[in-house]
């Protein structure tokens, strides 16, 4: 997420480039209606990571302590990156899934909509 500087005078060292995190990209995940988890996990993953491997071990990392994880079935979930819809190829890789550095990607459970459907 780059800064635009509206007045002159605003500089400073880009710390979060892709550069400074050994082989590794930013990732930002969130769970539509799921309040619990008040804004999206960054973590911190390969390129090469198969994306796969962020349902079946990171998600459940970051998710399974809320009730509604039990019932989630991700074949269903509905994908969006960058807030337009998206539908990942489990079985190819996070980077071609076109997912780089500091994207943002966001899944939504139907019919799972928080703890008591409070959204939360």
């Amino acid at each position: 997420m780059s800064v635009i500087a509206l007045k002159e005078g605003y500089a400073g060292e880009i710390r979060d480039r892709v550069e400074n995190f050994h082989g590794k990209q930013l990732l930002f995940v969130g769970w539509e209606d799921h309040l619990m988890f008040c804004a999206p996990h960054c973590i911190p993953v390969e390129a090469s990571t198969p994306f796969r491997a962020l349902i079946d071990e990171l998600l459940p990392s970051m998710y399974s302590q809320h009730p509604d994880w039990r019932s989630v079935d991700m074949n269903a979930a509905e994908w969006f990156r960058s807030g337009a819809p998206f539908t990942p190829d489990f079985d190819k890789s996070i980077g071609e899934n076109g997912l780089g550095h500091k994207a943002v990607i966001r899944f939504r459970t139907p019919g799972l909509n928080g703890i008591g459907g409070s959204r939360s």
